[in-house]
C-alpha cells in the first residue's frame, strides 16, 4: 500500500460520541475529509442536525445517531440497531464528556459520580457495544479522549484527573482483551485546546498568559490540529499500535 492510501478511510463509517461542536465535531469532520462516512452522536437532535448540515454542505456522508452514553441499555439499543439498519461502524473515537470544577475538599459527590459516569463509564459502554461487532468482522478501531490531565494535575480538577487517567489505562485494557481480534484501540491527550468550552478560559488574559508561558509551542492549540492523530489512529497507517496514549498538546507534557 502507498503512504497516501494507508491513511485513507474512504469506505469505513465512524461514529464520534459528543459530535455537535467543539473537539468531536472538529474530529468528525477530519474522518469525513479522510473519506469516511460519520456518524453524530449527542443527545440533542437539533444540535447535531445543524452540525450534520455544515458537513453535508461541503459533500460528506453523514448519519445521526442521537443517545445518552451514560446510558447502557440505550447505547446498546442505539449501536445495534444501526449495526442492523445501516451496516458495520469500523471506528469508534469516544469523545463525549464532561467538566465540573470545584476545590477537592468542597467536591459534591454527586458532580464526581456523574464526572465519572459521562467520562469514564460512557466510554466502556460504547466500545463494548461497538467491540461486540467488530470482534466478529476481526477488525475495527477505537479512539478514546483522553487529555493531558491522564498524565498531570491542576487544582479544582482532581476528580476530572482521575477521570481521564482512566480512560488512559481503560485503553490499555482495551488493547489487552480485543487486539487479538484485529482491533486497535488508542487514545488522543489534548492540551489545552481553544474550543467554546473553554471559551471563558482563553478570554482570560492572565490564563491565556500562563498557557502561553507553561507550553513551549507558546499558544493554545486549534481543532483542526487534533484531526491528524485521529486519522492516523482511524486508519491502515496505525494497524500495530495498540493501547497507547497519544499527546498533542504543543510539548506541555514533557516540560518542567
Amino acid at each position: 500500500m502507498s503512504a497516501q492510501s494507508i491513511f485513507s478511510l474512504q469506505g469505513r463509517t465512524a461514529l464520534v460520541t459528543g459530535s455537535s461542536q467543539g473537539i468531536g465535531e472538529s474530529l468528525a469532520r477530519g474522518l469525513a475529509e479522510a473519506g469516511a462516512r460519520v456518524v453524530l452522536n449527542g443527545r440533542r437532535m437539533e444540535a447535531l442536525e445543524t452540525a450534520a448540515e455544515v458537513l453535508r454542505a461541503d459533500g460528506h456522508e453523514v448519519d445521526l445517531l442521537s443517545f445518552d452514553v451514560t446510558d447502557a441499555e440505550a447505547v446498546r439499543a442505539a449501536i445495534d440497531g444501526y449495526e442492523a439498519e445501516s451496516g458495520p461502524i469500523d471506528i469508534l473515537v469516544n469523545n463525549a464528556g464532561m467538566q465540573h470544577r470545584a476545590p477537592l475538599e468542597d467536591f459534591p459527590a454527586e458532580a464526581f459520580e456523574r464526572l465519572m459516569r459521562t467520562n469514564v463509564t460512557s466510554v466502556f459502554q460504547v466500545a463494548q457495544a461497538v467491540a461486540r461487532h467488530m470482534i466478529p468482522r476481526g477488525r475495527g478501531k477505537i479512539v478514546n479522549i483522553a487529555s493531558i490531565q491522564s498524565a498531570l494535575a491542576r487544582k479544582t480538577i482532581a476528580p476530572y484527573t482521575a477521570s481521564k487517567g482512566g480512560v488512559s489505562n481503560l485503553t490499555k485494557g482495551m488493547a489487552a482483551d480485543w487486539a487479538g481480534y484485529g482491533i486497535q484501540a488508542n487514545a488522543i491527550a489534548p492540551g489545552y485546546f481553544d474550543t467554546p468550552l473553554n471559551a471563558a478560559l482563553v478570554a482570560d488574559p492572565e490564563f491565556t498568559g500562563w498557557i502561553e508561558k507553561r507550553t513551549p509551542a507558546g499558544r493554545w492549540g486549534q481543532l483542526p490540529e487534533l484531526r491528524g492523530a485521529c486519522v492516523f489512529l482511524a486508519s491502515d497507517a496505525s494497524s500495530y499500535v495498540n493501547g497507547q496514549t497519544l499527546f498533542v498538546d504543543g510539548g506541555m507534557s514533557v516540560t518542567l
